[in-house]
């Protein structure tokens, strides 16, 4: 068996292969800036066996399926608590069976079909993995496109297709010092002292950014188009319904639905979020620009 660490947002995780002849880490080449070497696995966030030999369990009721917008994955509540995953791509092809037990510390899945289906299925599981297992320690995946700027890091959210990458585009294009810290899916985690940081992943849409940094969370900017550029920040309820839509969350998992909604209201009260109100254009960056990194040079 292969076995593999890799370090995420400070966790850390575990990837091993029972027959690597198909299924290997070539795979997953988004993961190699996070690899690492670890020895003191019961602090492992989760570890993830791939085995093409697993099964569907028998004992399983169906929650729901949901559309992730690059295929249908449908949820299983097994017997013993744990939850049952098939993944399936944009072709409606079955790419993975994943099963997760004990709070998603200890999963299993089974990959099917050429390279890109594995790939897809793979990635699809650990990025569903790490949001469950991640969110009873303070930590959120979040769909977002995000930049930094000096030690701090500005997460965009919109609804797919509003302009959530053409605005770092835009941050990158004119404001100099810019850098792209990833583009779909960073990570929010919210330290011991009550400060939250946002970190790079290896999962980051259709643009290749994966980078393994850390940066502390400076605000949070939802997108939404207009015909004037304008920024405003958000009373705390408008904020809270803004960002939950954004971050990967099982609903009907009270436990996890708990953790979640703890864990943004920690970082609303920490973090300013605001809308802003724009055109794709270099003063839309410059306006939100000046707002909200004046709020971090008052930190």
């Amino acid at each position: 068996m292969e076995s593999n660490f890799f370090n995420i947002a400070e966790h850390t995780i575990n990837i091993s292969f029972t027959d690597t002849k198909v299924n290997n880490m070539g795979l997953l080449p988004s993961f190699a800036p996070f690899r690492c070497t670890f020895e003191n696995h019961s602090s492992l966030l989760f570890k993830l066996t791939v085995d093409d030999t697993l099964q569907p369990a028998k004992d399983r009721q169906l929650i729901r399926r949901f559309d992730t917008g690059n295929g249908d994955t449908s949820v299983y509540k097994l017997s013993d608590g744990g939850y049952q995953y098939i993944i399936k791509d944009i072709f409606n092809r079955e790419c993975c069976l994943l099963i997760c037990r004990n709070h998603f510390s200890e999963c299993r899945c089974a990959l099917n079909g050429d390279w890109t289906m594995r790939s897809f299925g793979l990635n699809d599981a650990l990025m569903l993995i790490f949001a469950f297992a991640g969110a009873r320690h303070h930590t959120l995946l979040i769909h977002a496109s995000c930049v930094g700027y000096g030690e701090w890091a500005f997460p965009f959210t919109a609804k797919s297709g509003t302009g959530k990458s053409t605005h770092s585009s835009l941050w990158m294009k004119h404001l100099e010092g810019t850098e792209l810290i990833n583009d779909d899916n960073p990570i929010i985690r919210i330290s011991d002292d009550n400060t939250p940081y946002l970190y790079g992943s290896p999962w980051s849409g259709k643009t290749p950014c994966y980078r393994n940094v850390k940066r502390r969370l400076g605000a949070v900017v939802q997108i939404e188009r207009a015909l004037k550029n304008s920024i405003e920040r958000m009373p705390v309820v408008q904020a809270f319904a803004t960002l939950l839509p954004a971050c990967s969350s099982m609903k009907w998992d009270e436990e996890l639905y708990d953790h979640l909604c703890q864990s943004l209201s920690s970082i609303i009260a920490t973090t300013p979020i605001y809308t802003l109100h724009c055109l794709p254009d270099e003063e839309a960056a410059q306006v939100c620009f000046q707002e909200i990194t004046s709020i971090t040079r008052e930190k």
